[in-house]
């Protein structure tokens, strides 16, 4: 079960979120090979939050899955998310860091 967490400076109040979050659960779920039932995603918005010295649109997102996030899984979903990013939000996708969490490896049901 992925969980991506975003943080961003962006004020989120006159953005349509449904469709970020609609987009971002297709694209994790996508990427990852899980349902996308079981993909959770938390948006923060209008946190202070600097990059590059710089107050302009950035976002920081945090992904842990059960099983894990492959290094080809973690460009496609930096490209991914960043391009939906930039789209929805004005985040330039230079602005915008993926933190990948390890998790422990999914256990068979049956041994």
């Amino acid at each position: 079960m992925p969980c991506l967490d975003i943080t961003t400076n962006v004020n989120l109040d006159k953005i349509d979120t449904d469709s970020v979050f609609k987009e971002v659960t297709k694209a994790v779920s996508s990427i990852t090979g899980n349902p996308e039932n079981f993909v959770m995603v938390i948006i923060k918005g209008s946190v202070a939050l600097s990059f590059g010295g710089t107050k302009e649109p950035a976002a920081l997102a945090e992904i842990m899955a059960m099983g894990g996030i492959t290094t080809e899984m973690k460009r496609k979903l930096i490209a991914t998310i960043g391009e939906i990013l930039e789209k929805n939000l004005s985040i330039p996708r230079t602005r915008f860091i993926l933190k990948v969490h390890p998790t422990m490896p999914r256990i068979p049901s049956k041994l």
